[in-house]
């Protein structure tokens, strides 16, 4: 790595100091704190594709509502464990606008941001019914909902669907789901990181199984309508986000204002619960945690002893975000296409230096560029690239810190920045001469 334009003996110091065994098989934070250490002691500045933070300015009418909720002295105000009125309300409408489907107010809660939202439903969905205490994952995923599980001391299994789309998909689920003891599938849709989008199809194959074998879907749409091949931006006009909510009521969905509001330093999100899965009786779930029903257990038990409630300046400021979009004055879509245009130009800057694409194909369609895309290099496994990436001043995470079983990385293209393109074009030249036998 003589061409390196990073000083390889500062960044194996930092990875000694960090007691990092293998920097390729490091998790996002670890891969943070690394990255921190080398530009804080070199002044040089990474491309930094490891973590998914925005990098769009917050939406500034959600800014403005915050402000005056707080010039009106919520803070010194506990908000409901369930959530503001007026959050619920524009909740419901979001959901019928650009979801198409009919949901109450009451089962729309919100949480400080989807983490919190997993982290409660995978509790109530491992105790709803004796015997269901494993979680399905559809890889690849989001690799901190396993370390939820390992947190809460839970079961989960997994599979990588990238070989198992389309008519595939229902014989591999249900050789899962028929064992018995699956209490919940979960997915991304878009998906993080390989951004493959179910079809409806897809769908409505996940919904009948989530009824036959009565367990609870969880999709979260962390990145809600950025599948920049359809446009979702017109409320109550076709096409719409695509859900499983369209084809089961066992389902609960998780939308971050993180992603498509830009407002992730406020930890505001909703949990969607569907209004027969918020009313229903589990007697297990009574016995294990007391409550009523699923939606009362949820909230009045599990979100109330985690937080007792969001942010309450943050719910008025995600409340005139959703108004803003329901009656059509903030169109959320093209303030973030800006994710799209930037992974198309990576891309090519990878495919022109000697790398390629993991995930291609979307059921025979190119995949849609958006926040996050794979790329692998030819002979390298993912852990490998991570590794050798770093000393060329590029950071990223291995595909199998997602539940993947393909080799290569996660790049998420938020946080680079336009400016930073050509420093991204210079360093994977380098790499690829050092790499191929070319330098």
């Amino acid at each position: 790595m003589n061409n390196s334009p990073f000083n390889k003996e500062i960044i194996d110091k930092k990875i000694k100091e960090l007691r990092i065994a293998d920097p390729g098989k490091a998790s996002i934070r670890v891969i943070v704190a690394l990255v921190n250490l080398v530009e804080e002691e070199t002044g040089a500045k990474y491309v930094r594709m490891e973590m998914g933070v925005p990098g769009l300015p917050p939406a500034r009418v959600g800014v403005e509502a915050e402000i005056e909720a707080l010039k009106k002295g919520v803070a010194a105000i506990y908000p409901m464990v369930d959530g503001i009125k007026p959050l619920k309300e524009e909740a419901s409408r979001f959901a019928k606008n650009f979801l198409n489907i009919d949901v109450s107010a009451k089962g729309c809660i919100p949480t400080v941001g989807s983490m919190q939202g997993t982290y409660a439903a995978f509790m109530a969905a491992a105790n709803v019914k004796e015997g269901k205490d494993t979680t399905l994952f559809i890889d690849p995923g989001f690799p901190v909902q396993k370390q939820q599980m390992m947190v809460l001391g839970q079961k989960y299994e997994t599979f990588d669907v990238f070989h198992f789309r389309g008519e595939k998909l229902r014989p591999k689920l249900e050789e899962y789901l028929s064992k018995g003891n699956i209490c919940s599938i979960v997915y991304s849709s878009p998906n993080n990181p390989s951004w493959i989008c179910f079809n409806e199809e897809e769908l409505q194959v996940i919904g009948e199984l989530a009824d036959k074998y009565d367990l609870i879907i969880m999709e979260d749409l962390a990145y809600f309508g950025m599948d920049f091949r359809q446009d979702f931006s017109k409320p109550g006009e076709p096409p719409y986000q695509p859900t499983v909510a369209k084809y089961t009521d066992n389902y609960i969905l998780f939308i971050s204002s993180s992603k498509i509001f830009s407002y992730a330093g406020q930890r505001c999100a909703l949990m969607i619960i569907s209004d027969s899965l918020y009313k229903r009786d589990y007697p297990a779930l009574q016995k294990r945690f007391g409550g009523t029903d699923f939606g009362s257990t949820i909230t009045l038990r599990l979100l109330y002893a985690l937080s007792s409630g969001t942010s309450h300046s943050g719910q008025y400021a995600m409340a005139a975000m959703l108004k803003a979009a329901n009656e059509g004055h903030f169109n959320f879509i093209e303030d973030i296409k800006e994710y799209g245009e930037k992974a198309r130009e990576m891309k090519r800057l990878f495919l022109e230096n000697g790398f390629d694409i993991v995930y291609k194909n979307d059921l025979g369609k190119p995949i849609a560029d958006g926040f996050y895309f794979t790329i692998l290099y030819p002979g390298m496994t993912g852990n490998q690239l991570v590794a050798n990436l770093l000393y060329y001043g590029v950071s990223a995470i291995a595909l199998d810190n997602t539940g993947s079983n393909e080799e290569g990385i996660r790049a998420c293209v938020s946080f680079v920045q336009r400016e930073q393109f050509g420093d991204l074009e210079h360093r994977l030249k380098l790499f690829n001469a050092h790499f191929s036998g070319k330098d």
